[in-house]
């Protein structure tokens, strides 16, 4: 086997017409072993000649596409033998998914851990991106097993694979509900804590990545790289986005007690950030609360970051990410700065300035709290929306004016001539915290399947049972459920900002009441493709609203004159309404006895638009327990507003199609909306 120097970049495997090249940065090695593993796993130790800088690199010839390696990183003191093979952070394909086994961990981990494959590096052709606009935007998050696990036509092989998450009833059902935009929950490479694995449990989430690169084994049938790369293909060629979930803010590392797996053992504890007790003893900072948080600051991880991103968009063909705990990539040591070098590499990036990048505004550590700070072109989830929503809706009073300010795309947070007014993800649900029909069904959290006597998972659920916790065949309460769970949905899809939802709240899913399933690989986290006729009228109510939005200009995308951000504006006037018709006072936004208002939105007269085609949307919403008799806006004789929604009816059929001038009945705890409409024949 012959080796020459071979060159320090690119980083990782690359494979070169004499061999595979091999560059692999360490700043507290003494030498760097590459070991390969023969399809017997007879493994074979080979010592890379050359170093430039921090970086050891030799090329191996004769070694194509398919070789199986590890890492070894020598200390001049310490016995080759002894030290543990390590992932390589820049490999692209590894063999097997990472597991946590105490014995091998502590005598040898040779059999434990994953090998990388040496994978090819020539472009391919692919399946082009869509190209969403931004205000059409509608956000469905997913997990790629959950999707496909219990689905009946996915052929049992494929199931809980990428290959199951893109079968083609799967994309269809996607596809049916308007959605433009796909989120996958985590697809790096991770590992399952140490303290969930002893429980006989698992990290079903994810949220525990040790290679920033390398797409999950567990979700593949042969080749996770080829399959991931087929599913993104097929939702494009559905015009379907896909971004996914990263975790840059630590490693399954973890703190002192943790597992060298990767970068610990080519940079030591400096990769991640340490700070110290009242008596100068140095610790793991742990902003992430999962044991460590990563210095993105350190020259190797700020590199390593921004090659993962672009590897993942012009490699893998993502069309963006959702920054799991961002902050982290705003801490130069531990202050937050929204302009920190990595920040504006991101936002200078020719691969990346123009991808979908969404924060998740909030860490554990100083200042973590950063919702609204984020620059542009950043969207941020939206915490205060799915707060505020979750509690107008199960009758908290003294609301109606953050409601409407949350409805407006939270100007607070998000200031006019500074952020469009898609900035703000609005969602009622995530992936952590219960799904919308738990939300209407359950008062506390149900977590005792996770194994932590309850304790885990939050308190503060802003949630409604409505008389009885869990299920029940009590009629009135079932009606009631139902119906607030169309309230929610419709208040999601008419505010200003990115809709965001979770995969399966359109079938109403359950996970009996645990609003923490990160460890429940099981029915409880699965989508249930099974039908009822109650779940099929709230599918059918979900794919009306998104169609609502998205065939209107404005539901999603008001432009008002006083915001320079846009060059024009699209709206005339927005008009607040009392019940009774009168326009809304300063004083009245402070009524705590009041949980109904009105919202007109008169569209501009465009060029070339006539009067009537003008859009003019008239938004009703009674929060209350008791009826409203709401007063519409006076209009010229032969005029009226045509009734496009209303929450009370649990079928969509049996929606009347009327069209009111003076006054309509609104049901308690009910939204209506109303078009406009001109030159009528016979209004009512």
């Amino acid at each position: 086997m012959n080796i020459t120097f071979g060159t320090p970049y690119p980083l990782g495997a690359s494979v070169t017409d004499q061999g595979v090249n091999f560059a692999i940065a360490s700043d507290v090695a003494s030498y760097i072993e590459i070991c390969l593993f023969d399809d017997d796993g007879t493994m074979t130790p080979v010592m890379l000649p050359a170093k430039t800088g921090t970086i050891w690199h030799g090329c191996i010839e004769e070694l194509k596409t398919g070789q199986h390696y590890c890492v070894r990183a020598g200390q001049a003191d310490n016995a080759t033998s002894d030290t543990p093979l390590l992932i390589d952070p820049y490999a692209k394909l590894l063999d097997a998914p990472i597991h946590f086994d105490a014995k091998q961990h502590n005598e040898s981990n040779r059999f434990s851990v994953p090998k990388a494959i040496v994978t090819a590096s020539a472009p391919e052709p692919r399946t082009a991106k869509p190209k969403i606009n931004h205000s059409e935007r509608i956000i469905y998050e997913a997990h790629v097993k959950g999707l496909s696990q219990c689905h009946p036509n996915v052929d049992s092989n494929h199931r809980g694979t990428y290959l199951g998450a893109s079968h083609p009833d799967i994309v269809a059902h996607i596809k049916s509900l308007g959605v433009t935009t796909v989120q996958f929950m985590p697809v790096f490479a991770f590992m399952p804590e140490p303290y969930i694995t002893n429980k006989g449990m698992t990290n079903y989430w994810g949220y525990n990545p040790v290679s920033y690169m390398a797409p999950e084994p567990r979700y593949a049938k042969d080749n996770a790289l080829t399959e991931i790369k087929t599913m993104i293909d097929t939702y494009h060629e559905a015009g379907i986005e896909v971004i996914i979930d990263v975790v840059f803010n630590h490693t399954a590392e973890g703190s002192d007690d943790g597992i060298d797996l990767c970068l610990r053992g080519l940079f030591g504890k400096e990769v991640y950030l340490h700070t110290q007790d009242k008596a100068g003893q140095s610790y793991y900072a742990n902003y992430s609360g999962c044991g460590n948080t990563v210095n993105t600051a350190h020259p190797f991880m700020f590199s390593y970051i921004l090659d993962a991103l672009r590897y993942w968009v012009d490699d893998i063909g993502v069309d963006g990410f959702r920054f799991d705990l961002a902050p982290g990539l705003g801490r130069e040591h531990h202050d937050f700065n929204r302009l920190s070098g990595l920040m504006k590499a991101i936002l200078q990036d020719p691969s990346l300035k123009h991808t979908v990048l969404i924060a998740e505004p909030w860490d554990m550590g100083p200042n973590g709290y950063q919702l609204g700070a984020f620059p542009y072109p950043w969207l941020e989830v939206n915490d205060r929306y799915r707060d505020t929503l979750r509690a107008f809706w199960r009758g908290d009073h003294g609301l109606v004016g953050e409601l409407a300010t949350r409805l407006m795309g939270s100007r607070d947070i998000f200031s006019k001539a500074h952020r469009p007014n898609y900035s703000s993800v609005n969602c009622i649900t995530y992936h952590d915290g219960f799904t919308l029909h738990d939300l209407v069904t359950y008062n506390d959290k149900h977590n005792v399947d996770n194994g932590e006597d309850n304790r885990d998972g939050h308190n503060h659920n802003l949630s409604n049972n409505y008389g009885v916790e869990g299920e029940t065949e009590n009629l009135a309460i079932v009606k009631l459920r139902e119906k607030q769970k169309r309230n929610v949905f419709a208040s999601l899809l008419l505010s200003q900002g990115t809709p965001h939802f979770v995969a399966g709240d359109e079938l109403s899913r359950t996970q009996k009441g645990n609003n923490n399933a990160y460890c429940q690989d099981n029915e409880i986290s699965w989508l249930d493709w099974s039908m009822t006729s109650k779940k099929e009228n709230f599918l059918a109510f979900c794919q009306k609203i998104i169609s609502l939005r998205q065939e209107s200009a404005l539901l999603g995308d008001i432009h008002l004159l006083d915001d320079t951000f846009h060059h024009s504006n699209n709206i005339e006037a927005i008009k607040w309404y009392k019940a009774d018709g009168a326009e809304k006072a300063t004083k009245d936004w402070h009524q705590n006895d009041s949980n109904g208002f009105a919202i007109e939105i008169i569209g501009s007269n465009m060029a070339g638009e006539t009067q009537q085609k003008r859009e003019r949307w008239l938004l009703c919403i009674n929060g209350g327990q008791s009826d409203l008799r709401f007063t519409l806006p006076k209009e010229a004789f032969k005029s009226g507003w045509r009734l496009r929604l209303d929450t009370r009816h649990d079928r969509l059929e049996s929606t009347p199609d009327i069209c009111i001038r003076y006054a309509f009945l609104q049901e308690a705890r009910s939204l209506t909306l109303f078009s406009f409409e001109q030159s009528l024949t016979n209004p009512n």
